[in-house]
């Protein structure tokens, strides 16, 4: 069996359970949508570096993590984009306030034009998997993309079953759109190597217990696998009623 990031943060009566137990994948259903959480400038900064560098001025920023995970959710994007899989961008809002702000007060310093601007800029979505034309933003102020949202009824509308998530942080507004997602009956898919955390033992045990529980948590290269067989079953799918159409 594979190794999964969450093994090493096992114990060997975890690892028995597990063993003895089964264990049953929610699996694919067929009209999916790509959700990619948070991928704002925020957790990023303004240029790659050490995250110890990087929070000096950006607070939220993960350093080296997000943006190597930032290369990934471009992989899984550019297939979706491919096979014509609806996109939906979840960030917050600067108009309301944003659950997080709490936490900035407590430790924010005297003001400057520099930190105003970096607040404006805070969740701007990185121009690397920015919106395209037709692509769905949704602007939130809680952990959950689904929470207070527009979401649950633009999936309805365009009668979506499964949501794949790529962003971050896999143990808050990941984890808080997953479980949200799974309460509202969606099949639930993260991309591992497509989400990231400022902390790793958070990382790996919450991808755990959402593979587990509310999701598949699934290697990148599964999934852009299994969204181009899905774009290929349509294909076939469209050319064979073109045919039963053009034989009447």
């Amino acid at each position: 069996m594979a190794t999964r990031v969450w093994d090493r943060f096992l114990t060997d009566e975890d690892k028995a359970h597990l063993a003895a137990s089964q264990h049953h994948p929610i699996g694919f259903g067929e009209k999916p949508a790509l959700l990619l959480i948070d991928i704002y400038r925020g957790v990023f900064g303004d240029r790659e570096e050490p995250t110890l560098d990087a929070i000096k001025t950006w607070p939220g920023a993960m350093g080296p993590v997000g943006w190597t995970a930032l290369r990934q959710v471009q992989r899984v994007l550019e297939v979706a984009r491919e096979v014509g899989m609806p996109v939906i961008h979840a960030t917050g809002n600067n108009d309301v306030p944003h659950w997080s702000d709490r936490r900035e007060r407590m430790r924010k310093g005297p003001s400057d034009p520099a930190a105003e601007d970096r607040r404006r800029r805070r969740f701007d979505i990185m121009p690397e998997v920015a919106p395209l034309a037709g692509e769905v933003v949704i602007r939130k102020s809680s952990p959950s993309a689904f929470f207070g949202t527009a979401l649950p009824m633009h999936l309805n509308y365009i009668d979506i079953d499964t949501v794949i998530v790529c962003g971050e942080s896999t143990s808050g507004c990941v984890r808080a759109s997953v479980v949200d997602g799974c309460a509202n009956r969606y099949r639930m898919v993260v991309v591992e190597e497509g989400v990231w955390d400022r902390h790793q033992a958070p990382h790996a045990i919450n991808l755990f217990d959402m593979n587990q529980k509310y999701a598949d948590v699934l290697p990148l290269d599964e999934v852009t696998d299994w969204m181009r067989g899905w774009h290929a079953r349509r294909t076939e799918a469209a050319h064979a009623g073109e045919l039963v159409t053009a034989g009447r």
